[in-house]
């Protein structure tokens, strides 16, 4: 599928690295000098999907570009190139624009203007306008599960995308409403806090068991140290201190991870945000690696990053990605393209609904199960048993002149 075309309306030295940096990312790019060359250019082409603004040569000027791009039955997203000077007199216009606009403040590089374009690309096709169903990608197949549970790893090397919430929700959502016995793994032994979200105080951990052992205890396998949470949920954590793992074996880990195979339908486990040797193990036990990824710069380069570090590890066909607060709808078919993955389902954003299902020990599929959102992860775990779903998609309001932005909480 042909990339989108970029207007550039930048000056000269900047126009260049710009163009030679879309140009290899697959992008066509179309130099514009004014307005009119602009209208003109609309005349006769309609997969113009972004155009790259100076915002502080000729501020009127901009604004001439502006009006076209979203005037005339277009809405047209526009990277305005400015200061940080000029980014003040932005902030004091009365001028709205689309929910599509972004800013990108100078001193710039020419990759760091092509992420903010990929980003804006996707954007541009996660309004929704009702046409139809956001996910678009196929089935895979699920078939090698039928006789032994799945374990599916949850990771990505960035942090900070919703990876424990998907964790967390998509366990109780398989445990609770589709009747899957679950065992959730907290393998984060950096910062997890699966077992606190879930207002499981005081468990015994992994390196616990493991280091009674040691004195002259019995060994025990996952679901003998495990919690069990209201849901039906069985929770187990590693480690409760970041000081504790040097009993944890990775191979061991993983190994103990595979023995449960039998007792469970699925076995989710919420990973660290790193390629330690421990992720690695787990990663080559792993059916399916979910990957949540926000639509934002940071999170496209870390996932791609990720996929990269995939194929050195043998493990690119596991991953599928989850678009994660996907508060504007996403399309998935180019967050796909973009990031070099299938995607599985979206989550849009769940804003104070995972605050109060935190409080109380929960997680929102429980609490809220007429939501949304709830409803995103009973389809993300529909597409893991092989069930075909529809989600939908909400529009939240963007201003780039008055530089306000309706809060988007995960």
């Amino acid at each position: 599928m042909a990339r989108p075309a970029i207007a550039i309306a930048l000056p000269d030295d900047e126009t260049s690295p710009v163009v030679a940096e879309l140009a290899a990312a697959g992008f066509e790019t179309i130099p514009v000098r004014s307005p009119d060359e602009l209208a003109v250019l609309f005349t006769g082409r309609r997969d113009v999907a972004v155009a790259i603004l100076d915002g502080e040569t000729d501020f009127d000027v901009a604004l001439e570009y502006h009006a076209l791009l979203h005037g005339g039955g277009r809405d047209i997203g526009a990277l305005m190139v400015v200061s940080p000077r000029a980014l003040d007199r932005l902030a004091t216009t009365s001028q709205q624009s689309s929910i599509l606009d972004e800013y990108l403040t100078r001193p710039f590089s020419a990759e760091s203007l092509r992420w903010r374009i990929e980003a804006m690309c996707i954007r541009a096709d996660t309004v929704d306008d009702g046409s139809g169903p956001v996910i678009q990608s196929g089935a895979f197949d699920t078939a090698e599960w039928s006789h032994r549970a799945a374990v599916i790893a949850v990771f990505n090397p960035k942090g900070g995308v919703g990876k424990t919430t998907v964790a967390t929700n998509l366990a109780v959502a398989l445990q609770l409403g589709k009747g899957q016995r679950v065992l959730l793994v907290d393998a984060d032994t950096v910062t997890g806090h699966v077992t606190t979200s879930l207002g499981l105080e005081h468990v015994r951990t992994v390196a616990d068991s493991w280091r009674d052992e040691l004195e002259g205890g019995d060994p025990e396998l996952l679901p003998d140290i495990a919690a069990v949470h209201p849901s039906g949920l069985r929770v187990v954590a590693l480690t409760s201190s970041p000081l504790s793992t040097d009993l944890l074996d990775a191979e061991r880990v993983a190994d103990a991870i595979n023995a449960c195979r039998r007792g469970f339908d699925f076995i989710v486990v919420d990973l660290h945000p790193s390629y330690s040797k421990l992720n690695r193990a787990i990663f080559d036990r792993a059916d399916r690696i979910l990957v949540p990824v926000t639509p934002d710069v940071p999170a496209l380069r870390a996932a791609v990053q990720l996929r990269d570090v995939a194929v050195e590890l043998g493990i690119r066909e596991r991953l599928a990605m989850i678009v994660n607060r996907a508060n504007s709808g996403v399309s998935v078919a180019d967050m796909e393209r973009t990031v070099g993955m299938p995607a599985l389902a979206q989550i849009r954003s769940g804003g104070l609904l995972f605050v109060r299902a935190a409080n109380e020990g929960r997680t929102v599929t429980e609490m809220y199960p007429k939501e949304r959102i709830t409803a995103d992860f009973e389809a993300l775990a529909d597409r893991l048993l092989g069930a075909p779903t529809v989600t939908e998609s909400t529009r939240v309001p963007f201003r780039l002149f008055s530089r306000s932005k309706e809060p988007v909480r995960a």
